[in-house]
């Protein structure tokens, strides 16, 4: 299950155009991954404010540098270890601001059912799990596994979420959990993914005494 992962190929043909305008002007991939941060950082001011048409355009963004990145480092032949931690640096800024504003949001809104506080404990908690998808392919990738993206509920899926208790604040509590469930899951189905590809490959020395250090 790739959730919405799965349009990214789409989203990268619709930017094309800046692909090749990049790769012809020989733009560093790193340039997107910022737009991707400072997207996603107005998209934190965006929904703290309540404005989710503003949230939505900006979040685009986010996925858009977090697409470019990737792809015009291939174009230009200039991938690297470096672009790797960069590029997980940036989506964790990006998830962080992103769930910052939704928590100023819910604290600014009393009237929310639960009661505010409630409410942005809710946050609170759908922050930390969200960052359990990654933290695992993470691990995986550094056993030697496959760099897990994508769902059930990945980083598009919370951007759709996010995006959708700022336009419905009094829904935060709910979509709050909507966050927790689906972020535990992508975490459980990229665990076992992750040890059926381990499992069926021959063991690494050097990860084998990693793991016993």
């Amino acid at each position: 299950m790739r959730g919405l992962y799965a349009l990214k190929p789409w989203y990268t043909n619709r930017l094309a155009s800046v692909l090749r305008f990049a790769v012809a002007r020989d733009i560093s991939p790193d340039v997107f991954t910022a737009v991707g941060v400072v997207s996603a950082l107005g998209a934190g001011v965006a929904i703290a404010y309540g404005s989710w048409v503003l949230a939505f355009v900006l979040l685009a963004g986010r996925l858009a540098g977090a697409n470019l990145d990737g792809a015009v480092a291939r174009a230009q032949g200039v991938s690297r270890p470096w672009g790797f931690v960069l590029n997980e640096l940036g989506d964790r800024a990006g998830d962080f601001a992103m769930f910052a504003g939704l928590a100023v949001l819910a604290t600014r809104n009393g009237d929310i059912g639960w009661g505010s506080d409630w409410a942005t404990g809710w946050v609170l908690v759908a922050t930390i799990c969200a960052t359990l998808p990654t933290f695992v392919s993470v691990s995986g990738a550094g056993a030697g596994a496959q760099r897990l993206n994508g769902g059930p509920f990945g980083k598009t899926e919370r951007c759709a979420a996010v995006i959708l208790a700022t336009a419905v604040p009094a829904w935060i509590p709910v979509i709050s959990i909507v966050i927790i469930a689906g972020s535990v899951l992508t975490a459980c189905t990229r665990l076992r993914s992750i040890h059926g590809a381990l499992s069926a490959s021959p063991s690494d020395p050097a990860a084998t005494s990693a793991g016993h250090r």
